[in-house]
């Protein structure tokens, strides 16, 4: 009987989240402005690159034309651009650990980035055939919170949603994967283990996930 295993992309395989701010820091510091890495994922995690700059701006005090902004907002997605096809985007231990997992179980990707966005990272770091299937947010009707993508991975692997394990680093994932029926890990990468008390378990990094942990869920030998 088929079990598969599900990744988030961003902020699970991918540091997309760090590239996020490096960016922001690289066209702030160019105006004198600061944004530590702790504030950033305890205030500004989950804005888009416009609100987020909105909302520091409220919260400094500071004032920019509409012209000035969306120019910074430009400048921003060029240098996170530039960033990406540097090829440092996903996290060290992340080939380890899908080598690990993919003889044992069926992998797929569930994610809120575009499809092939995610298959251009995944081609530039020769992990594209370790994954059977790829859903990006443009593959489903409605993106996560709603099930529909963990729904859709699940389906195109061939793998009933309990027989699955989906791997998380936010609420709003782990809402998406338990409302598809899946099994959950939470990984702490972009929040502390408090926001991810949801999950069935919780690991720190992706070398605890091991066959035997997520066979140990699933209620299987691995």
């Amino acid at each position: 009987m088929r079990r598969g295993v599900v990744f988030d992309f961003d902020g699970v395989l991918a540091d997309s989240e760090g590239l996020h701010l490096a960016a922001f820091q690289d066209v702030l510091a160019t105006r004198g402005w600061t944004l530590a890495r702790a504030t950033y994922f305890d205030r500004y995690l989950g804005y888009d690159d416009r609100d987020l700059l909105k909302t520091f701006l409220v919260d400094h005090d500071l004032q920019l034309s509409p012209d000035e902004l969306e120019a910074i907002v430009a400048e921003k997605g060029r240098s996170y651009d530039t960033r990406v096809k540097g090829g440092h985007i996903l996290f060290p231990t992340a080939a380890a650990c899908v080598e690990r997992l993919r003889g044992t179980f069926a992998l797929g990707i569930a994610s809120g980035s575009l499809h092939e966005e995610i298959a251009d990272i995944l081609r530039a770091n020769h992990l594209e055939h370790a994954f059977e299937v790829v859903v990006g947010a443009d593959d489903v009707a409605q993106s996560k919170p709603a099930p529909d993508s963990y729904a859709e991975a699940v389906k195109r692997l061939a793998v009933r949603p309990e027989h699955a394990v989906a791997i998380e680093d936010s609420h709003w994932g782990l809402t998406a994967a338990k409302a598809a029926g899946l099994k959950t890990i939470g990984i702490t990468t972009s929040y502390p283990r408090r926001a991810l008390h949801m999950a069935d378990t919780v690991v720190d990094s992706l070398d605890e996930l091991t066959p035997d942990l997520i066979a140990g869920l699933l209620g299987v030998r691995s």
